[in-house]
C-alpha cells in the first residue's frame, strides 16, 4: 500500500476530510457511500459497491449475471455496451 503523506485530524463530531487525490484516484464522488473495515489495529476504507450491481450500467436487475468467477456483474445492457467497447478496440 502506497502512503501519499496527507495527515488529517477527526474533528469534534468524529469526521475526517478525505484527501482530494484519494477521491479522485479510487472514483468517489459526493454522497458515494463508503464501507469501513478493521484490519488489526488498521481502518480499511472502501467504496461501496452493492452487491449485484452492473459494472458498466449501475443497475441492479434481477437478469444480471456474474462472469469471471463472480468478479464483474454486467446487466443485458451492459454486457452489450462492454461487448461493443471490445470488438470496437479489436477492430482499432
Amino acid at each position: 500500500m502506497k502512503s501519499i503523506g496527507v495527515v488529517r485530524k477527526v474533528d469534534e463530531l468524529g469526521r475526517i476530510v478525505m484527501p482530494i487525490e484519494l477521491r479522485r484516484a479510487l472514483d468517489i464522488a459526493i454522497k458515494d457511500s463508503i464501507e469501513f473495515f478493521v484490519d488489526g489495529d488498521k481502518i480499511v476504507l472502501k467504496k461501496y459497491k452493492p452487491h449485484g450491481v452492473c459494472l458498466m450500467t449501475g443497475e441492479i436487475t434481477t437478469e444480471n449475471k456474474e462472469y469471471g468467477n463472480g468478479k464483474i456483474i454486467l446487466s443485458p445492457e451492459g454486457a452489450q455496451q462492454l461487448l461493443d467497447e471490445i470488438q470496437a478496440a479489436l477492430k482499432a
